[in-house]
């Protein structure tokens, strides 16, 4: 029982080593963590005389990528919105994917908002909880995008309020925050001035709702329907399917837990590029797929988007380019690709009016890598992939592979103590037929040369001989 108890202790610190190992390794490859701090960045837009000001927040250690880029870019194609991002310093911060963004403003800059848009973040945060906080009792909406309705949980903002979260999420929401009312099948939920929603794209609803709030159903729909986005339109019920783990999720955990041997892809940036074709490129194919590493790739070390978002980038080695939203890289870009012998892929170029920037994506993925990931993929994003034809592999056999290997290992482990007991035994048993052997084979020479001896005639001596020289013989006599 011992031996056994040993043997499941060894297996499972093998296995879980290396789950842990790849999983440490996929988040450090998403969340690389925040750039130099600088005191030359560009100044931020002003725009005194909007009339809606939104503030979108990033954390510190971190922000998931399409949580702020998809209400980023909804609230700036709004007519009179004025849009900012807005952390603890500012410095690049990491979004998921490994983009990073440099904020506009510090929580002691920013303008007063009317709108809060709160994506989930890595870590909870007392100054940004706090500045979130101030902003609510002075009035302005809040958006709690997936997992950040977390933090107006924990901000105080959601004590006796109806509230929904990513499907993953809500069961541990309902156990940390019981005061409030989790409520799954809902792609937003509007309570008051508080608006949370259902997992990542699930924003974008979240976010034309409060645009039709804010300036009517006519700009909503406008905005809308710019972006290809189908799951929302005034007046629609907010019901979604309820999901929940199944075997078919399998390829989420293999893919972060098993990251060794993936592509790294780079992601081109250019200016002028959409928020949610840079944020849909990062989260496809590394933030919520985990299928490759992807880096972001600028022959200059700054780019700004289509509506003023400043991000960094640089040049990297990579296994292949991609340059999302845009129907041919730049000059600069295309000479530096020939240069690395890289193809560009432009997986925008060709996407109909009425796709959302997720289809070719998701198709180009499947293909690619397979189809159970990028199924996987859409899910976790809260996006339907029905309407996709996906072509491709069926599994991730990649990290299928790696993941057997890594049980292979561990039960090899888990077997050691009894083999090692089993070879001790066998060597002890083979010492003391080897001692048998040797003292048989002693006892044996001792008793030959005993019967040698026994068997050796006895020669005379010389005192003998004189006797028997000097004694007389009986004739002489």
């Amino acid at each position: 029982m011992l031996r056994f108890l040993l043997g499941l202790m060894a297996a499972l610190t093998v296995l879980g080593g290396v789950v842990l190992g790849g999983v440490t390794v996929t988040m450090s490859d998403s969340y690389p963590g925040a750039g130099p701090a600088r005191g030359d960045w560009p100044a931020p837009r002003s725009w005194p005389d909007a009339p809606t000001v939104v503030a979108v927040l990033l954390g510190a250690e971190g922000t998931v990528v399409s949580d702020a880029l998809l209400p980023y870019e909804a609230f700036a194609r709004t007519s009179g919105f004025l849009v900012y991002t807005v952390s603890a310093q500012r410095r690049p911060v990491s979004l998921s994917g490994g983009l990073r963004v440099v904020p506009d403003h510090t929580f002691g800059s920013a303008p007063a908002p009317d709108v809060v848009v709160v994506p989930a973040v890595v870590q909870q945060e007392p100054e940004l909880q706090d500045w979130l906080a101030g902003q609510a009792s002075r009035g302005a909406y809040v958006l709690g995008v997936c997992a950040g309705a977390e933090v107006l949980a924990d901000a105080g903002l959601l004590t006796g309020r109806r509230a929904t979260s990513f499907w993953q999420r809500l069961d541990g929401l309902r156990d940390r925050h019981p005061d409030t009312t989790w409520v799954a099948g809902e792609r937003f939920v509007e309570d008051g001035r508080i608006v949370t929603t259902a997992g990542v794209t699930s924003g974008l609803a979240g976010s034309l709702r409060l645009i039709e709030l804010l300036a009517g159903p006519a700009e909503a729909t406008r905005v809308g329907r710019e972006v290809s986005y189908h799951d929302w339109a005034p007046g629609r019920a907010t019901r979604i399917a309820e999901q929940h783990l199944a075997v078919g999720d399998l390829p989420y955990a293999l893919n972060a837990a098993f990251p060794w041997l993936r592509p790294t892809i780079g992601i081109g940036l250019t200016d002028g590029v959409g928020e949610i074709d840079v944020a849909a490129a990062f989260e496809v194919y590394a933030g919520t797929s985990f299928a490759s590493t992807t880096v972001p790739v600028a022959v200059h070390p700054t780019v700004t988007t289509r509506h003023g978002m400043l991000l960094t980038a640089g040049l990297a080695s990579v296994d292949r380019l991609i340059v999302p939203g845009v129907d041919r890289p730049t000059p600069d870009m295309a000479d530096w690709a020939a240069d690395q012998g890289l193809e560009v892929t432009l997986p925008h170029s060709e996407r109909r009016l009425d796709e959302f920037s997720l289809d070719p994506l998701l198709r180009d993925l499947a293909e690619r890598t397979d189809r159970a990931t990028a199924r996987t993929t859409a899910k976790f994003t809260e996006y339907s992939a029905d309407h996709l034809h996906l072509t491709g592999a069926l599994w991730p056999w990649r990290s299928t592979a790696l993941g057997l290997l890594a049980i292979i290992a561990a039960v090899v482990a888990g077997a050691f103590p009894s083999v090692a007991a089993r070879c001790r035994r066998a060597l002890a048993a083979v010492a003391h037929r080897c001692r048998r052997a040797l003292a048989a084979a002693a006892h044996r020479r001792r008793r030959a040369l005993a019967a040698a001896s026994d068997r050796e005639p006895a020669m005379p001596s010389e005192c003998s001989a004189e006797s028997a020289e000097r004694r007389p013989s009986s004739a002489s006599r």
